[in-house]
């Protein structure tokens, strides 16, 4: 098991052989900035980018297009995935290998795309990370405090499905033809308890717990550990039997709990697109941290479409630097690791619809694209080095 684990891990780092679409192929490398600044899916155009800030990049995302399920007369569309972990990029890079996948086997028991498809995917991909927990903890305890958000956008059928666990953000960019504006809409629900809704719905399924949700450092936590109540992985939070030794004193709490106190349940909504919806921008939270939600539509409004989220990434990484009174150029130079005191690892996907398209999407099976986002490449000695070290 082991040696999976490190096979995981190299899968984190070491750019995929199977991706392969548009002008840049599988995309471009600067410093600590991976992008493709465009490509075609069955619904229209893409554009992705992620940097990197912390010491292993934590963040994993992933475009697929073409066929849904394992059924010549499945359903087709584009599959868009935003993985922002934390505690390590194990888990994120386990839902990179494996949720897709997840999805098509049920889309083919279904032969449809649904709401339902992805909740099974999402439950298959959380018993499978549970699995490799399970196996590893003997050896590698530490990866029980291993999880990651999950933001998932499916379009199919001229039909939008968005799932989500944790506080990824996913953002429609919709045309008012009476005034020619752009108009940003949310359409991912956020589980992170500094939000007051959130932190009320979890303390009322946890009424005997009076520190279900702790303030500590101006910042509010479950437990006083994690600032979202959803994700897949954390299963020292889900499981009693992880919440122990050996695991990190600071992870383990004080009493033993009878519920999972995170859940893996994703939040899913589902609309049809429309005429004048112009795109969706899929981002983790390192985007916005720093963007709202109009300033990230606007941005890409103004622009040319080809490195759409290149700009994005860009904006973001300038409003840090000016945040700590520094200049861009200066923030770029700092490496990775120490960069995290500026800003965490940014993803962002923006997916451009064409409604000619996506009118005729149940027949129209192609382009096919498979890319993943990509960070800084590590040697495997320094992949053996972390895994021994977590």
């Amino acid at each position: 098991m082991c040696m999976a684990l490190l096979r995981l891990l190299k899968s984190c780092w070491l750019p995929s052989s199977g991706q392969h679409v548009g002008s840049d192929g599988a995309g471009r490398q600067d410093g600590l900035l991976w992008y493709k600044d465009t490509g075609q899916h069955v619904n229209g155009e893409f554009s992705m980018a992620v940097v990197q800030a912390n010491n292993l990049l934590e963040d994993q995302c992933q475009v697929e297009s073409g066929a849904l399920s394992l059924l010549d007369a499945g359903p087709c569309g584009t599959f868009i995935g935003v993985y922002d972990g934390h505690g390590g990029p194990e888990t994120a890079c386990y839902i990179n290998d494996h949720l897709f996948n997840n999805l098509k086997r049920f889309a083919s028991e279904q032969n449809t795309m649904s709401a339902e498809v992805l909740r099974k995917a999402y439950q298959a991909t959380e018993d499978g990370f549970f699995s490799v927990v399970r196996a590893e903890w003997p050896v590698k305890p530490q990866i029980a405090a291993v999880g990651s958000c999950c933001l998932v956008g499916v379009i199919a059928g001229g039909t939008l499905y968005v799932a989500n666990v944790g506080d990824s953000r996913a953002v429609l960019g919709r045309l008012v033809k009476a005034t020619g504006e752009v108009l940003a809409l949310q359409l991912s629900a956020e589980h992170n308890v500094g939000i007051e809704s959130v932190r009320k719905e979890l303390q009322s399924m946890h009424p005997e717990d009076e520190q279900i949700v702790v303030l500590r450092h101006n910042v509010w936590r479950v437990k006083g550990l994690i600032q979202v109540c959803r994700s897949i992985g954390d299963m020292y939070l889900k499981k009693p039997e992880f919440n122990r030794e050996p695991l990190y004193t600071k992870f383990r709490l004080r009493e033993t709990f009878k519920k999972p106190i995170l859940s893996s349940e994703p939040a899913i909504t589902v609309q049809s697109l429309q005429p004048h919806d112009q795109f969706l921008i899929f981002a983790s939270d390192g985007l916005w941290e720093h963007l709202s939600n109009q300033d990230a539509v606007d941005i890409v409004q103004n622009g040319p479409r080809n490195g759409s989220a290149r700009r994005l990434v860009k904006t973001a990484m300038q409003e840090a630097a000016k945040k700590r009174e520094m200049r861009y150029s200066d923030l770029k130079k700092i490496d990775r690791g120490v960069r995290r005191h500026f800003h965490d690892d940014i993803t962002v996907i923006v997916i451009f619809v064409d409604s000619n398209l996506i009118s005729r999407a149940t027949s129209n099976r192609g382009p096919a694209a498979s890319v993943r986002g990509g960070g800084v490449n590590l040697s495997a000695s320094t992949v053996a080095s972390y895994s021994t070290s977590i």
